[in-house]
């Protein structure tokens, strides 16, 4: 059982791991140990969790998706099978645990009258030294 929230816990069932060789540290024993994990977790499908929180994790992590609502994560940061499952899990835990939170809604502000004021009075200012650059008048040399 991964525990996400008080609220929120992934059964053990829901989580699809498999061991495949991963590239990088590890020597001859990369040729040989199958050290990456692979975890899939379905989150369409799932009942652990809450309806809004199922939708913020499809926004969020639509990258790592696949076109059936399965979230992949590969982990193989680690030479060991134990490290990188532990790294999964909690990369997943992470990944659920941001979609647990509700994004702050955006008050539209408008600017102060004051500073509104003081952008029209820097344009007729600047409007104003431009006008007053002299030209050069060819009928009066």
């Amino acid at each position: 059982m991964l525990h996400i929230t008080p609220q929120i816990a992934i059964p053990d069932e829901e989580i699809e791991e498999s061991f495949v060789r991963a590239s990088g540290p590890g020597g001859q024993n990369v040729n040989k140990v199958a050290t990456a994990v692979q975890l899939r977790f379905d989150v369409v499908h799932s009942p652990a969790l809450p309806e809004a929180v199922r939708e913020r994790l499809l926004r969020l992590a639509r990258t790592r998706m696949t076109k059936e609502g399965v979230l992949v994560i590969e982990a193989r940061r680690f030479r060991t099978q134990e490290r990188n499952r532990r790294d999964a899990y909690e990369r997943l835990a992470h990944w659920i645990r941001r979609a647990t939170q509700r994004p702050k809604r955006r008050r539209p502000t408008r600017p102060p009258a004051a500073a509104k004021e003081r952008r029209l009075a820097e344009k007729r200012k600047r409007g104003e030294t431009k006008k007053t650059r002299g030209r050069i008048d060819p009928a009066g040399e």
